[in-house]
């Protein structure tokens, strides 16, 4: 398993931008909370390394987003599971290795919809998810002006992959969201 203090290693060396940071310490703990939710506690570190790691590219090669991945997780002798579901989050966008196990669709369908809700938590006066409302996502979700590079199709998509509602997909994230916000905060500070 790779150690954590690698991980973040690794994404600080190709990340520089606060938000990209922030964005995968977010992934990182809403798959961790997922594997226990979902009954992979035994696997909760390597779900988490994977939400981690997820856009290690995107930064500095946006348009080779998912391309790039499996040389720079090569460094740290990534695990081929790894790699896969790294490269699988962007099926259909900038890849074409489809998501197989649920950790991968869960990934894939949390990705852009956690932007859209950390973008909705941005404008609330707390400046977080925690006092947040499933209809108030849901209402944000339906505005296609706001957060407008969040991809409502891809969203849509992982929660069909998942076989989930769409709603379902949005209380899951938020809860997830909510109850590891002070983790992710504690950790940029």
């Amino acid at each position: 398993m790779i150690e954590r203090n690698t991980a973040l290693e690794l994404l600080k060396k190709y990340n520089k931008e606060p938000f990209h940071i922030h964005h995968g310490l977010t992934l990182e703990a809403v798959m961790r909370y997922q594997a226990k939710k979902q009954g992979f506690e035994a696997d909760a570190e390597f779900w988490a390394m994977c939400g981690l790691l997820h856009d290690i590219d995107f930064e500095m090669w946006p348009d080779d987003h998912c391309k790039k991945a499996p040389e720079l997780l090569a460094e740290i002798d990534a695990p081929e599971e790894m790699v896969h579901a790294i490269v699988s989050h962007g099926y259909g966008l900038c890849a074409d290795v489809e998501p197989q196990h649920l950790m991968e669709k869960i990934l894939f369908a949390m990705d852009e919809l956690t932007g859209l809700v950390g973008a909705a938590a941005l404008m609330r006066p707390s400046k977080s998810c925690k006092d947040m409302e499933l209809k108030s996502l849901k209402k944000k979700f339906k505005d296609k002006r706001f957060a407008a590079g969040c991809d409502r199709e891809t969203i849509k998509q992982g929660a069909d992959m998942l076989g989930w509602e769409l709603e379902q997909l949005m209380a899951e994230t938020l809860e997830a969201m909510q109850a590891t916000e002070d983790e992710v905060v504690g950790q940029e500070a």
